[in-house]
């Protein structure tokens, strides 16, 4: 009986302060895992192939809070992608990941998250935004983790950024309606090549409004010093967009993007593009999504681009000092049928088909690019049959 006794106690001795953190323990973990299986026709000069992607924010994260008293709460977040296919393995808190301070006054962080302008871009309905079905790589370069920093690939034609080493402000909500503010550090300043400014840096501002069925987001964001060292290399970017859902079944969404490149003191690249897009409710679990988007030539005077080639290519404007290279758009167009088993389980299928213009190599979310700006598959068509699933928790 002793024995028995003494073997209660050591149990409870470890079980009851577990229990007791347990209770007293604000970390959460959460989640989505995703997967895109598609077969597509890449064009000229392109194989046709399936792809097996993990699109669309696939990722496990850990979040907490700590009370401090008067209204001040300290909080963090550390969200990882998770690539179920076992292909892509990267490290820990490469998504929206921060430490900060939060109180009636607003919200201050510290670390990588999606920039205000990436969140202004609430027009982006009835595509996704990364893989097949990804509507982002046309209409903004992409939608992807960045590092404005000196000597790395800072990814210039970028500009729905989720950066890195932000300074974060979020206002409080006035009736649907904040502010949020960004910039980042101009970390590794030393470490700088031929190709890279000294001191890259985003900055970033927005006014979002939700309330009720309407939503709307207005952006603008600078990247300054993203050239070549000593150049003139500030590039700007500026975005509207709103949503509208009508009798709780139909949400329909527009959004609007100019972006212009410097690409010396002299020369520029300009570029604008839209899209509009609807996800019907058409009974119960059955939806009818479908949207399309329109990338416009690029404008100026430069006859360098400040991306070269791949998803969201800003193509030179000019062949020559005084020859216009027009036909440097896209248009893409994408329907689906969707199915939602519950609130954190769907699925849908759906056809993309995206058609170059005659000097433009655009290609869909994962797909070879089409080509070189001499080749012969430049202006060539893209399209996919695409299956998408995802599950949150």
């Amino acid at each position: 009986m002793n024995k028995k006794l003494i073997a209660v106690a050591v149990a409870g001795a470890f079980v009851a302060p577990a229990m007791a953190l347990a209770q007293t323990s604000t970390v959460n973990i959460y989640g989505k895992v995703t997967v895109e299986y598609g077969y597509a026709d890449q064009g000229s000069g392109r194989p046709n192939t399936d792809i097996f992607q993990t699109p669309g924010g696939s990722a496990v994260g850990f979040k907490g809070e700590e009370k401090l008293g008067g209204g001040l709460s300290a909080w963090f977040q550390c969200e990882s992608s998770a690539d179920v296919r076992g292909i892509g393995q990267e490290g820990w808190c490469g998504r929206n990941s921060a430490i900060g301070l939060k109180g009636g006054w607003g919200n201050l962080h510290f670390g990588r998250w999606d920039t205000p302008f990436k969140r202004a871009t609430l027009g982006m309905v009835g595509a996704g935004d990364t893989g097949l079905l990804g509507a982002a790589f046309l209409f903004a370069g992409s939608s992807t983790g960045t590092i404005a920093s000196g000597g790395v690939a800072i990814s210039r034609n970028v500009w729905k950024r989720r950066e890195a080493g932000l300074i974060y402000y979020e206002s409080p909500s006035f009736s649907g309606f904040q502010v949020l503010g960004a910039f980042s550090a101009a970390n590794a300043t030393a470490a700088t090549d031929l190709s890279t400014a000294a001191k890259p840096r985003v900055m970033s501002i927005a006014g979002t409004y939700r309330n009720g069925p309407l939503a709307a987001g207005l952006g603008y964001e600078k990247h300054t010093e993203f050239g070549s060292v000593g150049g003139a290399n500030d590039d700007r970017g500026w975005t509207i967009g709103a949503t509208y859902k009508f009798m709780g079944k139909l949400l329909v969404g527009a959004q609007y993007i100019d972006t212009r490149y410097e690409m010396s003191s002299t020369t520029d690249v300009s570029k604008k593009n839209w899209m509009i897009g609807a996800d019907w409710n058409v009974s119960g679990p059955h939806h009818i999504m479908g949207a399309y988007i329109d990338a416009g030539d690029s404008k100026g005077n430069a006859t360098t681009s400040p991306a070269a080639g791949g998803n969201g290519p800003i193509t030179p404007p000019m062949l020559t000092a005084t020859t216009p290279n027009t036909g440097t758009g896209a248009k893409l167009w994408q329907i689906a049928y969707g199915y939602d088993f519950s609130k954190r389980t769907r699925v849908k299928f759906g056809y993309v088909k995206l058609d170059n213009d005659t000097a433009a190599s655009y290609s869909l979310g994962g797909l070879a690019t089409p080509g070189a700006a001499a080749a012969a598959s430049v202006g060539t068509s893209q399209s996919a049959w695409v299956m998408y699933g995802e599950h949150t928790f």
